[in-house]
């Protein structure tokens, strides 16, 4: 890779760094899932409780320095920075800036994986994730 081409990668590294607030990884911002705790034994419906520190919740739709909202994955990782966070059973949204949530899963061993994302659902990457293990009994 020459030079121009170097510079050009770090423009636009730069650019979507600024698009998706990347102050957040550089800040020490965490995201935490306050309960329930990791390796917890559950029913089939429980609570889901969840925090971030070093940024602000907001609701979706605004892009705001420093400000997102929760997503929960359900049997999976966290996204990449900058990948939009898709909307389905397993990617849940909490785009109203919602901390609580009530979880409905079937019985066995599961992995909660809390993502904060920006206005736009573009992940803040694995900085401002956590996963955890569940058993639902």
């Amino acid at each position: 890779m020459n030079i121009k081409q170097s510079l050009s990668r770090l423009a636009l590294v730069a650019m979507s760094c600024a698009m998706i607030s990347c102050s957040a990884e550089q800040s020490g911002s965490h995201v935490a899932i306050v309960t329930p705790v990791d390796g917890a034994i559950v029913g089939t419906t429980f609570d889901v409780e969840m925090a971030v520190e070093g940024m602000t919740v907001h609701k979706a739709g605004d892009v705001i320095p420093d400000t997102g909202h929760h997503h929960l994955i359900i049997d999976g990782t966290y996204i990449p920075m900058g990948e939009t966070i898709v909307s389905d059973r397993m990617h849940l949204h909490y785009g109203k800036g919602q901390t609580k949530a009530t979880l409905h899963l079937l019985p066995g061993d599961h992995t909660l994986t809390l993502q904060f994302a920006n206005g736009h659902h573009k992940s803040y990457g694995a900085a401002l994730s956590q996963s955890i293990h569940v058993h639902v009994k």
